[in-house]
């Protein structure tokens, strides 16, 4: 399993349009990845509800999650998008 431990950059937390741009990042990752908040269970980082029952808030510490081969990539783009807080998700995912 690679993880990546990120602090959320967006003000407001994963909620409506900074959750759907991550979401969507998710699902074009290429590989399954889940999120998890504060030892929360983890979540399907491709649904947006279950994104959005996480509850996180900018600045909090989220961690990003896959068993798949050739995660690390994706981990990574996952990871500069949210603590980054960008609008849109980075080019080639």
């Amino acid at each position: 399993m690679t993880e990546r431990r990120v602090i959320i950059g967006w003000a407001e937390g994963l909620h409506a349009r900074p959750a759907s741009v991550f979401v969507r990042a998710a699902a074009a990752a290429g590989v399954p990845v889940t999120i998890s908040r504060n030892g929360s269970p983890p979540v399907n980082a491709a649904s947006i509800l279950a994104v959005l029952s996480l509850g996180a808030e900018g600045g909090d510490e989220v961690v990003l999650a896959s068993g798949a081969e050739g995660a690390e990539t994706a981990l990574e783009r996952l990871a500069t998008l949210v603590s980054e807080g960008l609008d849109e998700p980075p080019g080639a995912l």
